[in-house]
């Protein structure tokens, strides 16, 4: 049985922070003003005006005047979530009680705010313990304040290793009638005070991967009904580095990232979609190299793998210094080994529905064929492969289209951009496809 979960959301692609106060500026709060009228794509599934790293010290007192300001304003045309992100710590009382003070001051009714805001962001957060000091704190706002309880939303940043040992205990913890920790939504991650709070070292000094602890992080979000994000990734001009983090991440479960600028919302927003058209993956030398779709065949234009044919009805494969002789069938065989295929979301949704109808009929497994025609130094070969789809595989194929079907339904100021880059009819299909 899957866990409940306590919010509408199922998904969250993009964690975007944004300063609360910049100092020596006119406006101090000109980021916050900026994040606020993001639209679209460039637009955050939760935006995070940030009082804790991302605001010096010395004008945190402002930042949280000026969320008040920005959110009282903009709050109620922002498309996504808004979850301020306050100080905190472990194993200081008073910085716990300053971010006590933050929240207090920024959900007060009076100020205009509270009504936009979704819930905040905790970090540094240690043992179970410390989640639950957080969230009587939250608790104690809210009957301040006439607030209903547990309307306010909580996540926590993992930066440390109790708070990753502590995800371990959240699903027992949760429902408790000594805490209200069901108002958890957000895992993020946090790897640069981990890799401080770790002691670790690189020769390099840049982060290390931390594999382990990101698939920590989506395993405990599954177990308790929540949702996992990564750190942020802070090389900001390597676009191909974060999409393939974002990859690695979609494979562990995580579909979440940080995003440091618009452009990385944009990337991560659009990322974990379903691509509008398929592809054909070719392994050549260990990697998986594109083929160029011309004319409905896929070309392999590379260098590093030949084909020919020997004049007497076989062919000649060479792949780096291996060089095979194989007739037709063990070719096909061979290159079939060799690809993969990336499903378009048109081709998601027309196997789902295909599969919908023949279990209507009665039957409970249908083979799916794909094929293609793969052209190599100009020698063309039909491959083809059958899989079979059962409910099983219905269901793994249907996380992409339940993906889509969330932003859809909590991000209608993305249908035009989504209509865009699908078509209207596939958009519609998409999302009455599984429902």
């Amino acid at each position: 049985m899957s866990v409940k979960r306590h919010y509408d959301r199922e998904f969250v692609r993009t964690f975007f922070t944004s300063p609360t106060a910049v100092d020596g500026e006119d406006d101090s709060a000109k980021m916050l003003r900026s994040a606020g009228q993001l639209r679209g794509l460039q637009a955050p599934d939760v935006w995070v005006p940030d009082n804790e790293d991302a605001t010096a010290p010395n004008m945190r007192e402002e930042g949280v005047e000026n969320i008040i300001e920005v959110v009282s304003e903009q709050g109620a045309e922002f498309p996504g979530e808004i979850h301020p992100r306050v100080v905190w710590h472990r194993e200081s009382p008073t910085t716990r009680y300053q971010g006590f003070q933050q929240m207090l001051e920024i959900t007060d009714p009076e100020n205009g705010a509270v009504e936009h805001i979704d819930g905040f962001v905790i970090p540094e957060v240690g043992d179970i313990d410390d989640w639950k000091k957080a969230d009587e704190f939250f608790t104690i706002i809210e009957h301040e304040h006439g607030l209903e309880e547990g309307s306010l939303s909580m996540s926590v940043i993992v930066e440390s290793g109790e708070a990753e040992l502590a995800m371990g205990d959240l699903r027992e913890e949760m429902g408790k009638p000594s805490n209200n920790l069901e108002r958890m939504f957000l895992l993020v991650d946090g790897e640069v005070d981990y890799t401080k709070d770790m002691r670790a070292m690189t020769p390099t000094g840049e982060l290390p991967p931390w594999p382990e602890l990101r698939h920590n992080t989506s395993r405990g979000a599954s177990a308790a009904g929540l949702i996992a994000v990564d750190g942020p990734y802070d090389d900001i001009r390597d676009v191909e580095g974060y999409r393939e983090r974002m990859k690695d991440n979609r494979a562990k479960g995580m579909t979440g990232i940080w995003s440091l600028t618009p452009g990385q919302v944009v990337e991560a927003n659009t990322a974990p979609l379903p691509p509008k058209t398929g592809s054909w993956l070719l392994d050549v030398g260990g990697q998986e190299v594109e083929l160029d779709a011309q004319d409905g065949k896929q070309v392999y234009d590379g260098d590093d793998l030949s084909l020919e044919t020997d004049g007497e009805g076989g062919y000649v494969l060479q792949a780096g210094g291996d060089r095979l002789e194989l007739d037709e069938d063990e070719l096909t065989e061979e290159l079939l080994d060799r690809t993969a295929y990336i499903p378009s979301m048109t081709d998601i949704v027309d196997s789902m529905e295909e599969f919908e109808a023949a279990k209507e009929a009665g039957k409970g497994a249908i083979a799916m064929t794909q094929a293609a025609t793969l052209v190599i130094d100009g020698v063309e070969v039909e491959v083809s492969k059958d899989r079979m789809w059962d409910e099983a595989t219905y269901q793994a194929a249907q996380t992409p289209i339940t993906l889509f079907q969330d932003v859809y339904e909590h991000r209608p100021d993305q249908h035009e951009e989504l209509a865009e880059m699908y078509g209207t009819d596939i958009v519609e299909r998409a999302t009455a496809v599984g429902n």
